[in-house]
């Protein structure tokens, strides 16, 4: 499938968990015909019960259901859980499951995906673990219109693929539903539906970085995991020395993994010479993950890290839309009120045991990315 724009869509921004899950598992009780579930993080624990209750009351009242984990991302989801599923007639499939032959496999799916009846999608950055209910922030953003049927055919594409044959759970495996017809909205907005696979398959990147080339007013990155690849910094310094506005929103001091966010650091100081401005946010450990280039915005699993870049299958919403782009521009800097700005003179001046830290943590970090 090509990564076409299509118009009529509508976009709804939902950010933190108070807004998105309450709507995703309204959408998958009214589900009349089918639910397709994709995710990478799943653990057995509160919220992965009211999911999993869900989907057991869809396939209760004849909704097919199909879920795809990763392999890997799913170790947390104990036995029991599975079997809840399975027994009520959901085809529980993995990724890429981890067993010893596969070890020089270590593709991971970090996509996110809830699509009902194939009218109504959500995707963004949330996971199914109990860390999202009160010590994540997160948004997420539903997606209404032509596209839906992208994110049907994304989803056929990962399921069929040769990673993923030989592990079914329940029934009907090998349906797929790649008939639905969505009506355009008057009014809509543009949309396309972007992918990565890794190496093989950096769309999400190009596309970035071809929009950061042109941007003539902003560049709002806004990331959990923040270690860019030399090519993504580049450009964001080009784009702020010829006076584009460049701001980074961070995850800062409550980060779930500190060494990351370290390893990252170490890039802060040529960013900031080059006139980006940087923000961490502090409030808690912030999951979001989206950028915001003139009106054109981009959201959805990748973390626009090398990790995500080179090894994971990613997927992400792209809207071009001035309506949508206030909105992301104003929950941007809803968040940065809440965040520390990082002063370039304050910076220069950092004790060197923080900068030792930077260097050491970046190059074990750098070995790990070639390594994996």
């Amino acid at each position: 499938m090509r990564n076409e724009w299509r118009n009529g869509n509508h976009f709804t921004l939902l950010p933190e968990g108070k807004r998105y899950i309450p709507e995703m598992l309204a959408a998958i009780d009214d589900a009349n015909d089918s639910i397709l579930f994709e995710q990478y993080l799943t653990e057995s624990g509160h919220l992965a019960d009211r999911f999993i209750d869900a989907l057991v009351r869809a396939t209760a009242r004849g909704v097919h259901v199909q879920v795809l984990l990763d392999g890997f991302g799913a170790n947390g989801l104990k036995k029991n859980d599975r079997e809840r599923l399975t027994q009520a007639g959901v085809t529980l499939r993995f990724f890429n499951p981890p067993y010893l032959k596969r070890l020089n496999k270590l593709t991971r799916d970090h996509r996110k995906l809830v699509l009902v009846d194939g009218g109504v999608a959500f995707t963004g950055g949330f996971c199914l673990t109990d860390d999202f209910l009160d010590r994540w922030y997160d948004i997420a953003v539903r997606i209404e219109g032509p596209v839906v049927n992208d994110w049907t055919a994304l989803f056929a594409q990962v399921w069929n693929s040769s990673l993923t044959q030989g592990n079914d759970k329940g029934p009907g495996a090998q349906r797929m539903v790649l008939d639905a017809a969505t009506e355009p909205y008057k009014q809509g907005m543009q949309g396309r539906v972007i992918w990565g696979r890794g190496r093989c398959y950096q769309a999400i990147r190009d596309s970035l970085q071809q929009r950061i080339v042109t941007a003539t007013q902003r560049v709002w990155v806004y990331t959990p995991y923040f270690l860019p690849t030399i090519s993504l910094r580049q450009r964001l310094m080009a784009a702020a020395q010829r006076g584009v506005d460049v701001r980074l929103l961070v995850a800062g001091e409550k980060h779930d993994h500190p060494s990351v966010r370290y390893a990252g650091q170490r890039y802060y100081g040529q960013l900031l010479r080059a006139g980006v401005r940087i923000f961490e946010y502090h409030p808690s450990f912030t999951h979001a993950k989206f950028c915001l280039v003139d009106d054109w915005v981009t959201i959805g699993s990748c973390n626009f890290d090398h990790w995500s870049l080179r090894w994971n299958l990613e997927a992400n919403q792209e809207v071009e839309d001035s309506r949508f782009a206030t909105d992301v521009a104003a929950l941007f800097e809803d968040n940065l009120k809440a965040s520390q700005e990082v002063c370039p003179k304050a910076w220069a001046q950092r004790p060197w045991l923080q900068r030792t830290r930077e260097r050491a943590l970046g190059t074990v970090n750098s070995w790990a990315t070639l390594l994996r």
